[in-house]
C-alpha cells in the first residue's frame, strides 16, 4: 500500500471515531481548522504552504504528510515546496532535517501519482 493511501485512510478512520465520540470541543476544534483553511485575505495554497513550514517546524509528521497533499492538490510547484523546507529549516534548525527527508520522499511519492 502506498505511504499517500495508507496515511490518508487511516487519517479518515480515526477523524470519524474521533468525531463519532460526539465531543463538543473536539468537533469546533476541527470545524476551526476546517475554516482556517478556507480563502480568506489569504489563498488556500497561501495558508497550506503556511500550514506545512509550522508543520515541519513542530517536527509533526502527520501534518506534514497532510499538508504536502493539500499543497499537491492546490498545484503547488515542487521548487516552492522546497523553498518551504529551506524557511523551514532555517526557522526550526537542523532538527528539522530528518523531517524534511520523509517530507521529501512523501512529496515524490505525490508527485509520482499524479502520472498514474
Amino acid at each position: 500500500m502506498s505511504q499517500i493511501k495508507e496515511f490518508n485512510d487511516y487519517r479518515e478512520k480515526m477523524n470519524e471515531r474521533i468525531l463519532a465520540q460526539d465531543n463538543k470541543v473536539m468537533k469546533r476544534f476541527f470545524s476551526l481548522d476546517n475554516q482556517t483553511y478556507q480563502d480568506g485575505a489569504l489563498d488556500v495554497k497561501t495558508k497550506e504552504l503556511l500550514g506545512l513550514v509550522a508543520s515541519m517546524v513542530l517536527r509533526c509528521d502527520d501534518c506534514i504528510k497532510y499538508h504536502l497533499g493539500r499543497c499537491h492538490d492546490e498545484g503547488v510547484t515542487t521548487d516552492e515546496i522546497y523553498e518551504v523546507y529551506s524557511v523551514a529549516n532555517i526557522v526550526g534548525g537542523s532538527i528539522c532535517i530528518p523531517h524534511t527527508r520523509r517530507a521529501v520522499e512523501y512529496w515524490d511519492e505525490l508527485e509520482a501519482s499524479k502520472d498514474k
